[in-house]
């Protein structure tokens, strides 16, 4: 590989911790939706599509 080694591994390392950043960013945000969406349901807030299921 010569000269281009250091290229071609900075570009995978790069893309491997711009992949693992993602990653975890959308873990922890669905992580903290997921702790709203059960304050609000202890609030006596309701999704739509939960009142529909409900009525039916």
């Amino acid at each position: 590989m010569g000269s281009y080694a250091f290229y071609v591994y900075g570009s995978y390392g790069f893309a491997a911790l711009v992949t693992i950043a993602v990653t975890l960013w959308t873990w922890s945000d669905g992580r903290a939706r997921q702790k709203e969406l059960a304050a609000l349901e202890a609030a006596g807030i309701r999704r739509r599509s939960a009142r529909l299921k409900d009525s039916e």
